[in-house]
């Protein structure tokens, strides 16, 4: 049973409704901005790891970053999503739901640490991967709790101090990961560099939580319970979703040579940067879905708004990447063809990205719906599937084309399908259809905009990628994917109106 909120202090004050869709849209922005300079920072991170490291260690980055972010998903226990949902609703327990959380956090990381060795150990890992797995969880620590100051951020709609802390984690990661490479430290400076970065971003986010919050940051053992019961679903959610990423790079290590760990790794990072305008949108949207989630009227208008710039942005994704993959990773990897392989494994995922992004706002909502163990189950059977499809397709895609990747994306894309036909299931009657025709009309803007760039003669990337935007955009406009008064009111939203916090300011602080 969770125990009943206390009464908010005097300074507290009810949140003053927004325009429609003003908060939404700010929130995205500042996500977008911060999600912009990442995603730079991060390439040039993992060019460089590349480049430097070789086919053979940047596989193996890539391993031990797999190990870690499971980890996290472990040390994390759903206290993210349960976290920014208990601020949204109840600002007031703000010092004591991010003070507990860090508390659990750096208990858990201590606790991962050895199974995570154990782990690598039992599947056959050399003594040298099995180290680097250890160390890089360890070091990870201070960014685990750096990202954990966002419940506060992102529980009061201010997502550009959230972003701020993530572009300043990777700049600090970027420079002085190029200040081990430069000194030839290798594979193990680069990890003791990601730490270092996450000992920065974690002074900025404590620094940036003072000035916005009054309320001192302490430990509940009441809270530390509330925490781990009503997070238990959405760490199984979470689970069930960041699991498959582990059970790849687990398969490709074992069924294919290192060479082709590192090409599917190599498209993985880029993946990921083609994932972040689906998030972004999701973490924006997610508080206000919480909130309107025990009004139908209120989540069906909240989802509308959340529709079309998800199911635009996947579909121009989904056929950006389909054309352009080979070109993204000459670009970011170089031209000398080492990581050629990598493009056709970011091509086969650009077919499944649309519906990533779909089932990214539906998985949000279905989460803000307190669904998330239908969702967590529904996953489960996915993972168990996919798992299944990639024992024969690994082997079956090294055999014919020498790179094994192609089956993870392959069994990847099928299984999205089923997410995605589930997830309609767990909607409010009268969600799903909006979705749907919106997602058609998105459809066939993408269709029409890789039909007219297959028949055109081979252009330069520097036209073809401007060329493919603008298409894809008046085929929006013609099927009715986007309209006039969208661009008014995305105009209109980036105003500030004169109240924009939940919290009015005490005496003496000032609100940024």
């Amino acid at each position: 049973m969770t125990a009943p909120a206390p009464a908010p202090p005097a300074h507290i004050t009810p949140q003053t409704p927004d325009r429609p869709g003003a908060s939404l849209a700010r929130n995205a922005f500042h996500l977008v901005l911060g999600q912009a300079g990442t995603m730079v920072l991060g390439i040039l991170f993992s060019a460089a790891l590349g480049r430097t490291l070789g086919v053979g260690d940047f596989g193996l980055y890539f391993l031990i970053s797999s190990f870690a972010s499971f980890a996290l998903v472990l040390v994390d226990w759903g206290q993210q999503f349960f976290g920014i949902r208990a601020v949204a609703r109840t600002p007031e327990r703000a010092g004591e739901l991010l003070g507990t959380g860090l508390v659990l956090r750096a208990v858990g990381t201590a606790l991962v640490c050895i199974p995570t060795g154990l782990s690598a150990w039992a599947l056959g890992y050399d003594r040298r991967s099995i180290w680097f797995a250890v160390a890089f969880v360890a070091l990870n620590l201070p960014l685990f709790l750096a990202q954990n100051f966002g419940v506060v951020f992102r529980g009061r709609d201010r997502m550009g101090l959230d972003a701020t802390v993530s572009v300043a984690n990777r700049f600090a990661g970027l420079v002085l990961a190029l200040a081990a490479l430069a000194l030839g430290l290798g594979l193990g400076g680069v990890v003791v560099a990601q730490g270092l970065a996450g000992c920065a971003a974690l002074a900025l986010a404590a620094w940036l939580y003072r000035q916005v919050e009054r309320s001192p940051l302490r430990f509940s053992r009441t809270t530390a319970r509330e925490i781990l019961v009503g997070g238990t679903a959405l760490m199984s959610m979470n689970l069930a979703t960041n699991v498959q990423p582990y059970i790849d790079a687990i398969l490709l290590s074992e069924l294919v040579p290192k060479e082709a760990v590192g090409w599917y790794g190599a498209a993985k990072t880029l993946m990921g940067t083609l994932l972040a305008p689906s998030l972004i949108l999701g973490a924006a949207a997610f508080p206000r879905l919480s909130r309107a989630a025990g009004n139908v009227e209120q989540f069906h208008r909240e989802m509308r708004l959340a529709d079309r710039p998800m199911v635009w942005l996947g579909g121009l994704a989904a056929v950006g990447t389909w054309h352009f993959a080979e070109v993204a990773i000459r670009i970011v990897y170089g031209s000398k063809g080492q990581f050629a392989p990598a493009g056709i494994i970011l091509g086969v995922f650009g077919l499944g990205l649309f519906l990533v992004f779909v089932d990214v706002l539906l998985g949000t909502a279905a989460t803000a719906l307190g669904k998330a163990t239908a969702f967590s189950i529904m996953k489960i059977a996915t993972v168990v599937l996919a798992t299944g499809l990639e024992l024969v397709l690994i082997p079956w895609f090294q055999r014919r084309t020498g790179n094994g990747g192609i089956g993870v994306v392959t069994a990847f894309v099928g299984c999205e399908l089923l997410v995605f036909l589930g997830l309609l299931t767990l909607m409010p009657r009268g969600t799903a259809r909006p979705v749907l025709v919106d997602g058609g009309r998105a459809l066939l803007s993408a269709l029409g905009t890789g039909a007219l760039l297959h028949w055109l003669p081979p252009l330069s990337p520097w036209l073809a990628i401007p060329l493919c935007i603008v298409v894809f955009t008046l085929l929006s406009i013609l099927s009715g994917l986007v309209r006039r008064h969208d661009l008014h009111r995305l105009r209109a939203q980036f105003r500030r109106d004169p109240v924009e916090s939940p919290v009015t300011p005490a005496p003496g602080t000032t609100l940024p």
